[in-house]
C-alpha cells in the first residue's frame, strides 16, 4: 500500500538500531529514524546506513517528543500512515506485512501490535503495567484492547494530526491513543510476536518509579476529562429519538423490576452524582448499584446530575446544608480567608455535600416512584 512509511526512534541503541533498520528496509523502503539525544555510538551507526532519513538533536527528550517529531515530519513528507517500532530489537519487522494488511481492510484505524504476555523472558512488570493500562484505558473510552502499551504501531497520521497532546514521554503512548478513541478513530489490536532478550541482556530506560507516576498521573487527569467531557458528550450527542425510545423500552417499559425498584435506581444515582467523589461518581454509581441489584444503567445516567452546569449548584446546596448543619454562614468575604476558615469550609462542604446528597436522592426517588406510577405499568 502506498503512503506508508517506518519510524524508529533511538536513544542508545547502537548495538541493535542498525539491524532493526536494514531489516526493516526489507519491507518498506521509507525509513525515518529519530536520534534522541544519543550518547553512545548510534550517530556514527546512523551515519553509516544509506538511504535513511534521520532527525537527530540533543539533548535526549524522551520517547514521546520522538515519536511526534517522526510522525509530523513523515506527514510533512506525504505519507498517510507510519509504523513506529522500537530500536532495542525487541519488535521483528517481519511483522510490518500484517499491519500494512490489516489497515487496508480497516482504513484511518490507529492499530497495535499485541504481544504475547506469557512469551520467553517476558518480565514481570510488564505484564502488570500493560493490565493496569488497558484497565484504565477501558475507564477512560469504555473500549476494550488487549496491549495498550506496545511501541509497534501504525498511526494514520491525517487522523491524528489536530489531537493536542502535552506528554513527551512514554506516557504519549497512552494519552494518544486515549485521545484517539474520544475522537472517533478505531483503535484496534492485532497479534504479534516480540523477542525479549533475558535480563543480562536486556536495555531499556523505563524508569519505573517515574515514569509509573507519570503514567499515573495522566491516567488521573484523562479520568476526570473522561467523566466530565467525554461521557457527557457521548451521552448528549446519543440522545436521538430512535435512541431514547429503544432505551425507554429496556431499562424502563419493558424491564420486570418494580417501579419502587427503579425510582431507588434514579435516586440512588443522584445521590452518587453529589457526594464528593468529583471524578468517579460514575463509576461508584455503576459498581455499587451493581452489588445493591439496582438498575445499572439508570443509576449511571441519574448521577450525571453532576455535569459542568449543575456543580456550582451542587457546591453550593452543599455548602448551605452543610451551614446549617454546622450553624455556619453559606459564603466566606474574600477579606475573611484563611487556611483555618478554607479548612472549616471544606469541613463544612464534606458534610453538607452527603445530606445533601441523601436529601435530593430522596426527593428524585418520590418524584421517579409518582411519574413511573402514572405512566408504567409494572410486569406482573
Amino acid at each position: 500500500m502506498a503512503g506508508i512509511c517506518v519510524l524508529i526512534p533511538t536513544y542508545n541503541n547502537a548495538a541493535t538500531v542498525g539491524k532493526v533498520i536494514e531489516e526493516s528496509k526489507l519491507y518498506c523502503k521509507d525509513i525515518f529514524v529519530v536520534n534522541d539525544g544519543s550518547t553512545d555510538n548510534t550517530t556514527a551507526v546512523l551515519e553509516s546506513i544509506e538511504g535513511i532519513n534521520v532527525i537527530s538533536y540533543m539533548p535526549n527528550r524522551g520517547k514521546g517528543h520522538a515519536l511526534q517529531c517522526g510522525l509530523n515530519k513523515a506527514r510533512e513528507c506525504g505519507f498517510d500512515y507510519c509504523i513506529t517500532l522500537d530500536a532495542d530489537g525487541q519488535h521483528y519487522p517481519s511483522e510490518i506485512p500484517k499491519f500494512i494488511e490489516a489497515v487496508g481492510t480497516n482504513p484511518g484505524s490507529l492499530i497495535i501490535g499485541a504481544r504475547n504476555l506469557n512469551a520467553e523472558n517476558m518480565p514481570g512488570k510488564n505484564t502488570f503495567a500493560n493490565k493496569f493500562s488497558n484497565f484504565w484505558f477501558k475507564v477512560e473510552t469504555w473500549q476494550t484492547l488487549h496491549d495498550t502499551q506496545s511501541g509497534f504501531r501504525l498511526y494514520p497520521l491525517k487522523e491524528i494530526e489536530k489531537i493536542k497532546l502535552f506528554t513527551g514521554m512514554y506516557e504519549f503512548e497512552l494519552e494518544i491513543i486515549v485521545k484517539a478513541a474520544w475522537r472517533g478513530i478505531k483503535v484496534m489490536n492485532i497479534p504479534i510476536n516480540v523477542y525479549y532478550p533475558p535480563a543480562g541482556e536486556r536495555v531499556s530506560h523505563f524508569k519505573p518509579l517515574r515514569d509509573f507516576t507519570r503514567i499515573s498521573l495522566l491516567n488521573t487527569f484523562l479520568v476526570l476529562v473522561a467523566l466530565l467531557w467525554y461521557y457527557p458528550k457521548k451521552f448528549i450527542s446519543s440522545l436521538t429519538r430512535e435512541n431514547i425510545s429503544r432505551f425507554i423500552e429496556e431499562n424502563i417499559t419493558d424491564t420486570k423490576e418494580s417501579n419502587v425498584r427503579l425510582a431507588a435506581a434514579v435516586g440512588y444515582g443522584v445521590f452518587c452524582g453529589i457526594i464528593p467523589f468529583w471524578g468517579y461518581q460514575m463509576i461508584f454509581a455503576g459498581v455499587s448499584a451493581h452489588f445493591l441489584k439496582l438498575n445499572k444503567v439508570i443509576a449511571i445516567l441519574a448521577s450525571n446530575i453532576s455535569i459542568p452546569p449543575m456543580i456550582p449548584f451542587i457546591i453550593f446546596g452543599s455548602l448551605f446544608t452543610g451551614g446549617l448543619i454546622l450553624g455556619k454562614q453559606t459564603i466566606i468575604p474574600l477579606s475573611e480567608i484563611n487556611f483555618e476558615t478554607a479548612t472549616n469550609a471544606l469541613l463544612q462542604y464534606l458534610i453538607g455535600s452527603v445530606i445533601f446528597a441523601v436529601a435530593a436522592g430522596f426527593v428524585f426517588f418520590i418524584l421517579a416512584f409518582v411519574v413511573f406510577k402514572l405512566f408504567r405499568k409494572e410486569s406482573i
